[in-house]
C-alpha cells in the first residue's frame, strides 16, 4: 500500500555494488511512494546527483574503485550537493566505521542485513527534517526581508537626530543616540548579509564589477571604523603600484567590513589588528591579522558555514552568517578565502582575488 503523505514524492538515490540490494529497496521505497534512481558506483552517483539532485542518499560503502566514504566526501565539497542527508548503508558494524561515516558527513548508519521498516524511517525522518529546515529558511528570509524598511527609517530618524539636534543634547545622551545608531548600521547589515547569502547561494546574485583600488577601499573602511577601534591600532600595509582589480565594490567593501569587525571584536584592549595587501601579475592577496584568541585547526572550516561559530559560551569565535557571506562574495569573484590561525597565537583571515576576468564578468 502507497503512502499518501505529500512530501513523500521524495527522489532518493541508492548507491550499492550489488544488484539485488539496488532493486529489493528501489522496489520497497516504491511501494511506499517514493521517486527512486539506482546506480552501481560511486561515480554513476555523482553524475546522477549534478544531473538530477536527489533529496536524499543511500549510500553503501565497499564498493570498487571508489568506496561510500570517498563519494561522501564529494558529495560534502560540492556546493550544489552538499546539503542533500546521506545515510550510510553497510555489512560493516564496527564503531571505528560508523564514527567514520558521521565524520564524512553522513546523517545516519544503517547496518547490513537491514530491516526495511528500520530503513523507511530512517529516511522518513531524514526528509521530514530536511524540509523543516526549508521551511524554516523561507520563514527566516521573509521575516528578514520584512525587517529591512522599519530599521531603514530608525536609522534615518535617529541620523536626522544626531545632526539636528547634536548643540541641544548633553554629552551622555548624544553618546547614546550615537550608539543606537550604530546599532540599527549593524542589524541592517546583518540583514544584508543573510538575504546576499540567499541569493548567491542560489546563484541568483550578478556582480557589478568596477575597476578598484583595493589599498584606498581598505583605508576607507579602516576610517569609517575609526570610532569602533578604542583603544585598538589598525595598521594598513599595501605593497606594490598595481593594486587595481574589477570587483563589485559594494559586495568587496562588506568582505573588508565584515573582516575588520570580526578583528576588532575578538581583539583585546591596546592589540592590534594588521592588514596587509599585496599584489602580482596574477591575483591580490588581502590579510586581516588580530591578536584575538585564535581558533582551533579543527574550526578552520567551520567557521566559514553558515552560524558557524565555535567555542564555549564565553569566548565564541564567528559571526553567524559574515564569514558566509565573505566566502560567497569571494568565491563569486573567483577568489579563494581562508584562515591561519592557532589557539592563542591570534588569527589571520586571508582572501586572494584574480586579476583576470573573462568577456563573462567571471575570474
Amino acid at each position: 500500500m502507497k503512502a499518501t503523505h505529500p512530501q513523500q514524492a521524495s527522489n532518493i538515490l541508492i548507491v550499492d555494488d550489488t544488484p539485488a540490494n539496488l532493486l529489493l529497496l528501489a522496489r520497497m521505497l516504491t511501494e511506499r511512494g517514493y521517486k527512486t534512481q539506482t546506480v552501481l558506483s560511486g561515480k554513476l552517483a555523482l553524475l546522477a546527483a549534478r544531473a538530477e539532485p536527489p533529496d536524499l542518499i543511500l549510500l553503501d560503502i565497499a564498493m570498487p574503485e571508489m568506496n561510500g566514504y570517498e563519494v561522501c566526501e564529494q558529495f560534502k565539497s560540492d556546493e550544489a550537493l552538499k546539503e542533500i542527508p546521506v545515510i550510510f548503508i553497510s555489512a560493516l558494524s564496527e564503531t571505528i566505521d560508523k564514527v567514520k561515516a558521521f565524520r564524512v558527513g553522513g546523517v545516519d548508519y544503517v547496518t547490513k542485513p537491514f530491516q526495511f521498516e528500520e530503513v523507511y524511517a530512517r529516511v522518513q525522518t531524514h526528509l521530514n527534517l530536511r524540509r523543516l529546515e526549508k521551511l524554516r529558511d523561507e520563514l527566516t528570509h521573509m521575516v528578514i526581508h520584512d525587517l529591512r524598511n522599519p530599521l531603514t527609517v530608525i536609522f534615518g530618524v535617529l541620523e536626522l537626530l544626531e545632526l539636528k539636534e547634536a548643540k541641544t543634547l548633553s554629552a551622555g545622551t548624544l553618546a547614546l543616540l550615537t550608539a543606537a545608531r550604530r546599532s540599527v548600521t549593524e542589524m541592517i547589515n546583518m540583514i544584508s548579509s543573510i538575504l546576499d547569502v540567499s541569493k548567491m547561494g542560489a546563484g541568483e546574485m550578478k556582480l557589478q564589477r568596477e575597476q578598484c583600488e583595493i589599498d584606498a577601499l581598505i583605508r576607507a573602511v579602516v576610517a569609517a571604523n575609526q570610532p569602533f577601534q578604542e583603544s585598538r591600532t589598525v595598521t594598513v600595509d599595501a605593497t606594490g603600484d598595481a593594486l587595481s582589480v574589477a570587483v563589485d565594490v559594494g559586495l568587496f567593501r562588506r568582505v573588508i567590513q565584515n573582516l575588520l569587525s570580526n578583528a576588532l571584536k575578538y581583539t583585546p584592549a591596546g592589540g592590534n589588528v594588521s592588514i596587509a595587501v599585496a599584489a602580482s601579475a596574477s591575483e591580490i592577496r588581502v590579510e586581516v591579522a588580530d591578536t584575538g584568541p585564535g581558533i582551533a585547526p579543527e574550526y578552520h572550516q567551520r567557521i566559514f558555514e553558515k552560524f558557524g561559530q565555535v567555542g564555549d559560551r564565553h569566548n565564541r569565535v564567528g559571526t553567524g552568517l559574515g564569514l558566509t557571506f565573505c566566502k560567497l562574495a569571494v568565491e563569486a569573484h573567483g577568489g579563494r578565502i581562508g584562515v591561519d590561525s592557532e589557539v592563542g597565537k591570534g588569527s589571520a583571515f586571508w582572501l586572494v582575488l584574480p586579476r583576470a576576468v573573462d568577456s563573462h564578468g567571471t575570474s
